[in-house]
């Protein structure tokens, strides 16, 4: 009975502790504030520091430039065929894998672009670790979000990170998860230019107001309603 009472207690503190990790912070190249849970390299200047639910928190993973260059050819040939810019593919490469290409999530995302299964059975992944296949499917799947957000960048990338669902929910909006919200702005830091919050498209949308048909023009394709095209920004 008392060895019986001690292991439950033992469980219990076990449950009831919170997991700890180190947290490494140093500049990069760029003088860009990288955090980590992995140590960076020799000759490399970082601090650390022990954090608690450390685990459950998104950082920009470290990656060495040579690291980076190597699916170059990759990343420009996938983004030239799917209309993305490049500088935005690397960039989620570096935040989702740190481009290792045998990265593997709890949530279970694998690969380069991190792959959820639902998006490797869509577009038929026979490998999601070989680089060329994930990558394919990673950039199409961007485009994909692109053009239901009518190239609201932000958006597209929120529902990369959190799902289209999440992003619907919240009224076409970056949803109010912290982990999301982090993602997109370590993105935005990190790619050439400032990500695209507007879509290109100018729709126009009757409506009758007070016996009057009174056009409205708007950047935002409305959800219900007949619209019309008249435009590209």
């Amino acid at each position: 009975m008392l060895f019986r009472v001690a292991l439950v207690a033992s469980l219990a503190c076990g449950v009831a502790a919170p997991a700890r990790a180190q947290i490494y912070s140093w500049r990069d190249g760029n003088g860009q504030l990288v955090l980590s849970n992995v140590k960076p390299g020799t000759g490399v200047e970082a601090k650390s520091y022990a954090v608690p639910k450390a685990p459950a928190i998104r950082a920009t993973r470290f990656a060495t430039a040579e690291r980076g260059r190597a699916f170059d050819e990759l990343i420009s040939e996938h983004a030239r065929l799917n209309s993305v810019r490049p500088d935005l593919v690397r960039a989620v490469m570096q935040v989702e894998s740190a481009f290792n290409p045998r990265a593997r999530s709890p949530k279970g995302a694998l690969g380069l672009m991190q792959l959820m299964p639902a998006t490797i059975r869509q577009y038929n992944v026979q490998n999601p670790f070989d680089p060329q296949d994930n990558v394919r499917a990673g950039v199409a799947y961007l485009r994909q979000l692109l053009d239901r957000y009518e190239n609201n960048e932000e958006l597209a990338l929120a529902a990369y990170n959190a799902g289209p669902g999440a992003v619907d929910k919240h009224g076409q909006t970056v949803p109010p998860y912290r982990e999301t919200r982090n993602y997109v702005a370590q993105i935005n830091q990190m790619a050439a230019r400032p990500i695209e919050v507007r879509g290109n498209s100018i729709f126009k949308v009757d409506q009758t107001i007070e016996g009057r048909d009174v056009p409205l023009y708007t950047n935002t394709k409305p959800k219900t309603g007949a619209t019309t095209v008249v435009g590209q920004r």
